[in-house]
């Protein structure tokens, strides 16, 4: 049995906290998908536009041997419509959102169609946030 493997993100200012998260997903999984936020997705969500374009950041995760599909994710953090477009058996999260209340409700909602939840390691020394900050400190 193929093992059908989602990590979604923003991606932004792809950086090795972003490739960590993906090398561990590939590792877990036979084909992994990796699904890009829309830009107004991540307005919503987080009050600001990523710095990168979407179509920009498909094109970079697209370049990686690693993944094996790229999509586009116009969900917020209820990926059931991603899981009925592609019918992954696990969803891989970092684990700022374990133990969260938008967490256990990922759980639930993955558990329901049979899909499990795997969390790694938040990379803290280097995040598209801090980036950020650095960006708009120097310039």
């Amino acid at each position: 049995m193929t093992i059908r493997g989602y990590v979604p993100g923003v991606y932004d200012l792809f950086h090795v906290g972003h490739l960590n998260i993906l090398r561990r997903a590939r590792a877990q999984c036979d084909h992994l998908i990796v699904g890009a936020v829309t830009d107004d997705v991540v307005e919503r969500t987080k009050g600001r536009r990523p710095v990168i374009a979407l179509e920009e950041r498909l094109d970079i995760l697209g370049s990686l041997a690693i993944v094996d599909e790229v999509v586009v994710d116009d969900c917020t953090s209820d990926k059931m419509p991603m899981w009925e477009r592609l019918h992954f058996d696990v969803l891989f999260k970092g684990d700022d959102w374990q133990g969260t209340p938008k967490g256990d409700v990922l759980e639930a909602s993955m558990a329901g169609v049979g899909a499990r939840v795997v969390y790694f390691p938040y990379t803290h020394g280097t995040t598209s946030t801090l980036l950020r900050q650095f960006i708009t400190a120097n310039s």
